[in-house]
């Protein structure tokens, strides 16, 4: 992390940094967790993934993971404030629990942050469907960078990372391959989609 915050310094910009493990004290476990460094090199926040990837595809053409039996659950939901507004951060298998992006929505993220490395077997018909989802149910801007490439011969990941508006219009995606993307996120654009379909507000559950 050091090493990131001397970047952030000397160029300036916002880093969100990992995912790394984190060591506990409870138990051999580690914590999944994202670091979001602010442009003075200041740690601005810490996210420890809360939902795990334990799955079993196997007999479905995919992978077999127990992310469980090497990580440890954190339980924050955390909405770091930066110059730019609310920034909601989660990780990966976070993406398919709707609930956590909603309470990010309601402590004022308008950017949703998921920084991923989807397997290609999920990646292909999930990765983006889940994305677009999450950003028009919270009228948020979704980053989402992703591993891509193979990583060894038992490991590869879906990649595609995207950026994506409030009314789900991907303004930029990435190849299956490592890249930069860049798109301008207006928040006018942001505000005129919540005030014209307020579902934020209209939410009666």
């Amino acid at each position: 992390i050091a090493g990131v915050r001397d970047w952030a310094r000397e160029l300036g910009v916002w880093i969100l940094a990992g995912t790394f493990p984190e060591s506990r004290s409870e138990d051999e476990r580690f914590h999944n967790t994202s670091v979001l460094v602010a442009a003075d090199g200041a740690i601005a926040a810490v996210y420890r993934k809360i939902h795990l990837f334990d799955i079993d595809l196997v007999d479905d053409g995919g992978d077999a993971y127990r992310e469980s039996a090497h990580v440890a659950p954190g339980r924050e939901v955390v909405v770091a404030e930066t110059p730019f507004g609310g920034l909601g951060l989660s990780v990966c298998y976070d993406l398919r629990f709707p609930e956590l992006y909603r309470q990010q929505a309601a402590a004022g993220a308008r950017f949703l942050a998921v920084p991923s490395a989807f397997t290609p077997h999920t990646g292909k018909d999930h990765w983006e469907v889940l994305l677009r989802a999450r950003a028009i149910e919270n009228q948020a801007f979704v980053l989402a960078p992703a591993q891509a490439g193979r990583h060894s011969p038992e490991r590869a990941s879906h990649g595609r990372s995207m950026i994506i508006d409030p009314w789900g219009v991907v303004l930029a995606q990435a190849p299956d391959r490592p890249g930069v993307l860049l798109a301008d996120c207006r928040l006018e654009d942001l505000e005129r989609i919540r005030s014209g379909l307020p579902a934020l507000s209209h939410r009666r559950l």
